[in-house]
């Protein structure tokens, strides 16, 4: 069963709609309808890529790392967004606290709402 919080595996989709890699991805929610399609964003170790004021990183020192499933710093990168089938997820790592997840919801509503 998916579930908000959750990081998944699955080929995280390219911008040019070429496959992309096998990665991890955090599930951040369900989207209004009858499909089983979720809104998630992309996470990667490759910490330079963060954009300061939307994406954010967990690492080691965070009480939530362990739990994550993650094996190294990473970035979680909202400002890497897609809606996904929960068919095409290959596996679960683990979670994200609640408080990490209400956080990253809130960067992104505060973006999308910027005039």
């Amino acid at each position: 069963m998916i579930e908000e919080g959750q990081i998944v595996l699955l080929r995280f989709p390219q911008t040019n709609m070429e496959e992309g890699k096998l990665r991890p991805a955090l599930v951040i929610r369900k989207v209004p309808g009858e499909y089983d399609d979720w809104l998630i964003c992309m996470i990667s170790s490759r910490l330079h890529q963060k954009h300061i004021e939307l994406d954010e990183i967990i690492g080691p020192e965070d009480k939530d790392f362990r739990d994550s499933g993650l094996k190294t710093t990473s970035v979680i990168r909202t400002s890497r967004l897609a809606v996904i089938e929960r068919e095409i997820l290959l596996g679960k790592l683990g979670n994200i606290s609640s408080l990490r997840l209400q956080r990253i919801k809130e960067n992104i509503t505060k973006w999308i709402l910027e005039a």
